[in-house]
């Protein structure tokens, strides 16, 4: 009787071996890659950090945005500010420029500069944004305890993040907080306020404005404000 001819394919345990091997490759590799990434991060911190102290300090900050093409009281410096999540104003520590830069995928300038836009676009989220706008107040806060801002400053502030969105709320808001004298400073609870008046408040027939509804009572006085100024 002629004997059944049959192929054997491969066993089991070596698939499972050579599956095991491609994984352990790819994993290899993106160590590598990812391992490479952060150097190329580093390397750019260090380039601009201070050899004395280790951070960015203002001078660094300086030369980056010089660099980068962007002015460093651009809204796009307080946004990578933002993206990294920095503490201190003016200064960016290590880990800090590594959580920026890895969530960009940005480990040169140029890769930085193609990266601006699409971080623009995230900020700008309705999602996101008002985290961006309350950690702009905080990244403000230069002293220890400190709980509020002069009026000179949120003056500058609120242009630099609310103008380009809600112009005529902010240049009417900016033009009040400078003639009024009953206030010298800004809590968070008062910007936070801002925000929602430009968000839900009909402008600038302020219609739908109800002092009941728990707005701060600056936001009450400048209505009042600008109830007088149209007659």
């Amino acid at each position: 009787m002629p004997r059944n001819s049959s192929r054997k394919g491969p066993s089991n345990s070596a698939t499972s071996t050579n599956s095991s091997s491609a994984v352990d490759l790819f994993r290899s590799a993106t160590g590598k890659a990812a391992s490479k990434e952060l150097e190329r991060i580093d390397q750019l911190f260090f380039s601009y950090a201070n050899n004395s102290s280790g951070l960015i300090d203002p001078e660094g900050i300086e030369s980056f945005c010089s660099d980068l093409e962007v002015d460093h009281t651009d809204v796009r410096i307080l946004m990578l500010a933002w993206k990294m999540q920095a503490e201190k104003q003016g200064y960016f520590t290590l880990d800090e420029w590594r959580r920026g830069l890895r969530a960009l995928r940005a480990d040169t300038i140029v890769k930085l500069k193609k990266a601006l836009p699409d971080l623009d676009k995230e900020v700008r989220r309705p999602s996101t944004f008002e985290d961006f706008y309350t950690y702009a107040f905080r990244y403000c806060l230069t002293e220890e305890k400190q709980k509020s801002i002069d009026i000179e400053s949120i003056c500058v502030l609120l242009d630099l993040v609310l103008g380009s969105r809600f112009g005529p709320q902010v240049d009417y808001l900016v033009q009040y907080l400078k003639t009024q004298t009953d206030y010298k400073v800004i809590n968070m609870d008062q910007w936070k306020g801002f925000y929602r008046f430009c968000t839900e408040i009909s402008f600038p027939d302020l219609s739908n404005y109800d002092p009941d509804s728990a707005w701060p009572w600056i936001l009450d006085n400048f209505v009042d404000w600008m109830r007088a100024k149209q007659g």
